[in-house]
C-alpha cells in the first residue's frame, strides 16, 4: 500500500518540477532558436554535461537492433536523498543535438529528483545514420530497452519526455510501450497537435 501511494504523488512532483522548468525551457529554447551558427556545427560538437556543472552522468554508446550507433547522457540525481526510482527519457526537437538541451534536463534532475536519459537520434550528434521516421522510432525503443535492461533503472518507472518532433516519437513510444506497466507519464512541449495542423493550409491531406 505505502508503495502504490508512493507512485501516486509522482504527478505531484511531476507537476512541480513543470512549474519550476517552464521559464529555464523559455528562456533557453529562446537562445537556442536564434542561433544558426550552433546547429551547423552540430554534427561535430556536441556539449557534455560537466560543462554545465553535472558530474554524475554516464556517456553512453547504445547499439541499434538494425546496425547504427547512438550518443546518449544517462544523467544521474545530484541530490540523492530526494532521489526517486524514477527516469525522464527525454527526445530532443528537430535542431541541434543533445549537447543544447543539457541545461534543461539539469532543471528536470535537480527539480524532479529523477534520472535523465537523453537520447542522440540517428544522424543527429555524434549518433552515426541518417534521420528517417522508422530510424527514429527503432531509436526510441532501443533507448527505452536499454532503461528496462540498466541495473540503475530497470526496477523503477519512466515518464516519457518529447520537445517538437521529439514529441512524434515520444507519442508512439507510448503507445507502444503500455502492457509493460512502467511508462508512468508522457510529457510533450511544443509538439505538434496533428499532421494537418503542421503542414501549410495550402497543402490538401
Amino acid at each position: 500500500m505505502a508503495s502504490y501511494l508512493a507512485w501516486l504523488r509522482i504527478p505531484f512532483f511531476v507537476s512541480s518540477g513543470l512549474t519550476a522548468l517552464a521559464s529555464g525551457l523559455l528562456y533557453w529554447k529562446q537562445k537556442l532558436v536564434e542561433s544558426k551558427t550552433l546547429w551547423k556545427s552540430s554534427r561535430t560538437n556536441e556539449g557534455k554535461p560537466n560543462q554545465f556543472g553535472i558530474s554524475d552522468y554516464g556517456d553512453l554508446r547504445l547499439q541499434t537492433p538494425d546496425g547504427e550507433t547512438l550518443s546518449a547522457f544517462f544523467i544521474r540525481p545530484s541530490n540523492k536523498r530526494q532521489a526517486r526510482r524514477l527516469t525522464l527519457l527525454m527526445f530532443h526537437g528537430n535542431a541541434g543535438n543533445i549537447g543544447h538541451r543539457i541545461p534543461i534536463a539539469k532543471v528536470l534532475e535537480e527539480h524532479i529528483g529523477c534520472n535523465v536519459f537523453m537520447l542522440e537520434y540517428r544522424g543527429y550528434g555524434l549518433s552515426t545514420g541518417t534521420p528517417n521516421e522508422d530510424g527514429f522510432n527503432i531509436d526510441a525503443q532501443t533507448a527505452i530497452d536499454y532503461i528496462r535492461n540498466h541495473a540503475e533503472t530497470r526496477d523503477g518507472k519512466i515518464i516519457v519526455y518529447g520537445e517538437s518532433i521529439g514529441g512524434a516519437c515520444a507519442t508512439r513510444l507510448v503507445a507502444n510501450n503500455q502492457e509493460a506497466g512502467d511508462v508512468a507519464g508522457l510529457i510533450l512541449v511544443n509538439t505538434m497537435t496533428s499532421l494537418r495542423k503542421l503542414i501549410p493550409r495550402s497543402v490538401r491531406l
